[in-house]
């Protein structure tokens, strides 16, 4: 199997167009087929992009454009609902900070970055089916259209039509007992503006950071044992949601006054959090999984984003390197198979956090400080992750 000359791209969130940018850049034409017919402006929460993350987006010339919307984030402050401030430390000092940002903000920036370099991206084309051919591989879309490439790459999320099509007994996404909402609250919280807060209310867990407009950005994770979907969240009227959530956070400081100061037309409901078990396949013959098809951490990570966009990186650099597509597909997997499982990990623990009950709560404001102080150094709890770098120029070994 000859090396690589085209590619289909499925999927066109954050992980499609990164990857056709990675592609193009060693010599793969690369087209990016979205299965909606609008573009996802104005949908989503907030994110993190880590300087990991950064890192690998300058491989495809996207850091520019994503540091551009995204607010750096120098320090972390974590605090228990009654104000105390539990512990806080700055980011790597050696390391640029992180970016945080809505969603849609990134997209917007990967997308018009993507077009402005000549990536194309067509709309409304739904994968059904796949047909291989020893010389190819041709996808077959719901609107009866199809589009044939050397290779064809899943970067069609959690939910991913891909996955399936390379293994029917792939698993899916699994739950975290977590509900997770987001917003804007039309309050400015007197904190210091480029720092990311996360509290350990006596019933839920909250996150928030100052936006540049004065308001502030929080994102909420509720406690809820049974697995619900976006769709069925937004079922649910947000003045609804926003009436439950000020129950829950009350007692918390600045929870309770942010909640109170949110309009229901800016509240997001996205669901259960999910997270994506251990995939045992990642590629076969000419399909190959990028981003959260293949590894969806929980958000808790703060890697997802961060994540995509090296699996991206990787990619590219194997099929510019090695002989053929499955040695390429291989190598791959051997780079990338690792470091995800163990952010995943990582992720699954402080998940756990977020659950807590008063009395763990209480608990966790002794213990924590004394740990930081102690064996969970900031590098510790960052360094692993945040100091990973891909040598773009370095030729990838079989």
């Amino acid at each position: 199997m000859s090396r690589a000359r085209t590619a289909l791209v499925i999927g066109g969130g954050l992980a499609g167009p990164v990857t056709a940018l990675a592609l193009r850049r060693v010599g793969v034409e690369a087209t990016v087929y979205e299965a909606y017919g609008t573009t996802a402006d104005g949908i989503g929460g907030q994110l993190t992009v880590a300087p990991n993350g950064l890192d690998a987006l300058e491989a495809v010339g996207a850091r520019e454009v994503v540091e551009a919307v995204g607010l750096p984030m120098r320090r972390t402050v974590m605090a228990n609902g009654r104000g105390k401030v539990l512990v806080e430390f700055d980011a790597l000092p050696d390391l640029a900070p992180s970016r945080t940002m809505w969603r849609s903000e990134l997209y917007r920036a990967l997308h018009d970055h993507a077009d402005a370099e000549g990536v194309r991206t067509e709309l409304g084309k739904r994968l059904v089916g796949v047909d291989e051919s020893p010389d190819g591989v041709t996808a077959r879309f719901a609107d009866g259209t199809t589009a044939s490439a050397d290779v064809l790459v899943g970067a069609d999320g959690v939910n991913s039509t891909v996955r399936t099509l390379i293994d029917p007994t792939a698993p899916g996404p699994s739950h975290v007992p977590l509900l997770n909402f987001g917003a804007a609250a039309d309050l400015a919280v007197d904190v210091e503006p480029d720092a990311t807060h996360f509290v350990f209310g006596r019933r839920a867990f909250l996150g928030y950071w100052i936006q540049p407009d004065g308001r502030t950005s929080w994102f909420g994770n509720l406690p809820h044992q049974a697995r619900m979907t976006s769709a069925q969240a937004r079922e649910v009227p947000a003045a609804e949601w926003l009436r439950r959530l000020r129950e829950v956070y009350a007692d918390d400081v600045p929870g309770r006054d942010l909640l109170a100061h949110t309009d229901p037309a800016m509240l997001s409901a996205f669901g259960s959090m999910e997270v994506l078990p251990k995939v045992p396949t990642w590629h076969r013959g000419r399909m190959v999984l990028v981003g959260d098809s293949a590894h969806a951490p929980s958000s808790s990570s703060g890697q997802g984003a961060s994540l995509a966009a090296e699996s991206a990186v990787q990619l590219a650099r194997c099929l510019r390197d090695l002989p053929d597509v499955p040695s390429a597909f291989a190598a791959y997997e051997r780079l990338r198979r690792p470091r995800v499982e163990k952010v995943a990990a990582r992720a699954a623990k402080t998940n756990g956090t977020k659950g807590f009950g008063p009395v763990a709560s209480a608990l966790m404001g002794v213990v924590m400080p004394l740990a930081l102080k102690t064996f969970l150094t900031p590098e510790k709890m960052l360094g692993l992750e945040q100091r990973h770098r891909i040598d773009w120029d370095r030729p990838v070994a079989v």
